[in-house]
């Protein structure tokens, strides 16, 4: 799912429009961004939780030339997936997933 496509789900699932069902995607994700950039913590019950991992500078190789270049220190955002989420995706392995709806068959090709 995409931004829009939950955008477009919370339009549809509480009768609101388009517009406002927008700016409150978008309040939620900027609230999310600010508390992360600020060194916060975020967590969703039963879903997962949102943190900042640090990493210090480290040597690392340019995957084009070989080279060994030295990479500067880094915050990245990181999700731990939630227990109940965890199971129920570990429950629903034992079902064939969908097939791809963007692949083109091969008489296509």
């Amino acid at each position: 799912m995409i931004k829009s496509e939950l955008t477009q789900a919370l339009s549809d699932y509480r009768g609101i429009s388009y517009r406002a069902a927008e700016r409150i995607v978008n309040e939620i994700f900027d609230g999310m961004f600010e508390e992360l950039a600020g060194g916060g913590r975020i967590e969703i019950r039963g879903f997962g939780s949102f943190t900042n991992r640090h990493y210090d500078t480290y040597q690392g190789r340019n995957p084009k030339t070989g080279e060994i270049i030295t990479v500067r220190p880094k915050k990245i955002a990181f999700f731990k997936v939630g227990k109940e989420l965890r199971e129920s995706l570990a429950q629903s392995t034992d079902t064939e997933p969908p097939a791809p709806t963007n692949v083109r068959s091969e008489e296509g090709s």
